[in-house]
């Protein structure tokens, strides 16, 4: 049973980490805690589902539950995030930006966005659950007495392979330096010719992306519902502190750790307790390392 909870673990954990790499981006280049980042989970996963509900999820190929279609649908909700994340940038957090608002006020105007966000979503599809298929799966085994969805192992190596193609970004790409050299000093990039908008704008388009997929991801195991997303917003800010705020492997390593702990937890314990692991997990880890497993020390 302990195995089958960690393999059930690194699953969770793979879609945590992909929340906590776009909120670990805005809490690094930012500077303030962005509380909507988990509406915008929500928002990819209903923006596929709207895509799936014209054209539906394909036909099941390779054990899995879905076809190519559900992959475009999640690529456009993705890019459709991205840009809605963005013009939130535009509409509520620039103009207090210019005005000399403190990152308390930016917390509050971000919560007030995750609010205005969810009833939104609510106001439109319903308090009702939806599923993308309604195929049903077999599990397949792995090891002895350890099984796991081919639906689920898709997810674990798409996953893999976004964590892998943004990492190739910021550490390759100019803009993804330019990123980097945002989250170290922004005064200094700013000096050195660095681009400021097209960075924050770059920052919202990745952070909302990263989330939408990770929306799509968790509605497909096994169904999507307007509190998707705020279900996993204290799981997805204990990976990134957890890890390291600013730190890609940290968020993806904390990420799994999140999903791991949460998944161990309910071999000894009731499903109800499930939200406090991560927060306990939060407390351990800023009373022995406050800076996080993989983050530097501020000087």
């Amino acid at each position: 049973m302990i195995v089958q909870a960690v393999v059930d673990g690194i699953c969770t954990g793979a879609i945590i980490s992909l929340g906590a790499i776009g909120l670990s981006l805005t809490l690094q280049i930012m500077r303030f805690a962005n509380f909507a980042h988990a509406e915008f989970m929500t928002l990819g996963a209903y923006l596929a589902f709207a895509v799936v509900s014209l054209i539906g999820p394909g036909t099941p190929t390779a054990g899995l539950s879905f076809g190519w279609q559900l992959l475009v649908a999640a690529l456009l909700a993705s890019v459709a995030a991205g840009l809605m994340a963005w013009m939130l940038d535009l509409l509520v957090f620039a103009p207090l930006r210019r005005n000399g608002a403190q990152s308390l006020v930016l917390v509050f105007a971000a919560f007030g966005s995750a609010l205005v966000l969810r009833h939104v979503l609510v106001l439109i599809w319903g308090h009702d659950s939806y599923f993308y298929t309604r195929e049903l799966q077999m599990g397949v085994t792995i090891l002895p007495g350890v099984r796991i969805l081919p639906d689920q192992l898709f997810i674990l190596g798409l996953a893999v392979v976004l964590m892998v193609v943004l990492h190739l970004f910021l550490t390759f790409h100019r803009t993804g330096i330019a990123m980097r050299a945002m989250a170290e000093a922004p005064a200094l990039a700013q000096v050195c010719g660095i681009r400021i908008s097209a960075v924050m704008r770059t920052t919202w388009i990745i952070s909302g992306l990263m989330a939408a997929m990770a929306g799509v991801f968790s509605g497909l195991t096994p169904q999507l519902h307007p509190e998707l997303g705020s279900n996993m917003l204290l799981s997805i800010f204990a990976a990134a502190i957890f890890g390291g705020v600013g730190s890609l492997p940290g968020a993806v390593l904390g990420g799994l750790l999140v999903g791991i702990s949460e998944n161990l937890f309910l071999l000894v314990a009731s499903s109800g307790y499930k939200p406090a692991m991560p927060f306990l997990l939060l407390l351990v880890v800023l009373w022995l390392r406050p800076q996080g497993l993989l983050g530097e020390k501020s000087s």
